[in-house]
């Protein structure tokens, strides 16, 4: 005879981050950062077809401070990489990364010198979804992957840790420009 059958009926045994993560993954505020055509289909995905409000994002948010995930749609020149950056370093914790198309996950067919080739060489990425553009449903699955990842993030110290190791991999990754031949 366990616990479970002992307690009487009423009582809901878990833990603190289970709880925590089960309720964070359902009020995600994101903050668009739409830079190309992907824009254009992530704004599709909030109209009545799609209705991204039945996962808890009723707004895109219009501030940094008051979002905690980053949808960057579409390519990312030289001179924006320093704004998304700052944009990156103003959102609270917690904070997430969705890169929205190929040419944020790795510059697309735009491969030249004023296009950033991957926005994960400015800031860490969480959720790569491909596609030019991708599909609402296709963000969609991004995001309820995401949902899942949110839901397993440790609390605390622990947190704190995981972030650091996740952005300092994610930073570390070598430049596609030093791929020499596998992408020109």
């Amino acid at each position: 005879m366990g616990l479970e059958e002992r307690l009487p009926g009423g009582i809901l045994l878990s833990t603190v981050e289970a709880v925590a993560g089960y309720v964070r993954k359902g009020s995600l505020w994101p903050a668009t950062f739409g830079l190309a055509c992907c824009a254009i289909e992530m704004m599709s995905t909030a109209g009545p077809r799609f209705d991204i409000a039945r996962f808890g994002m009723e707004r895109f948010s219009a501030t940094p401070r008051q979002a905690d995930l980053m949808i960057v749609a579409g390519r990312v020149s030289q001179k924006m990489a320093p704004v998304l950056r700052q944009i990156y370093d103003q959102m609270a914790e917690p904070k997430w990364v969705l890169a929205m198309g190929v040419c944020a996950s790795s510059g697309g067919m735009f491969n030249n010198y004023a296009v950033v080739q991957g926005v994960d060489h400015v800031v860490p990425v969480d959720i790569y979804l491909p596609g030019c553009p991708p599909r609402p449903e296709m963000l969609l699955h991004a995001i309820l992957k995401l949902h899942d990842k949110i839901q397993q993030m440790p609390l605390g110290v622990n947190r704190e840790e995981a972030i650091r190791e996740a952005e300092q991999a994610a930073l570390a990754i070598r430049p596609t420009i030093e791929l020499k031949g596998l992408l020109r």
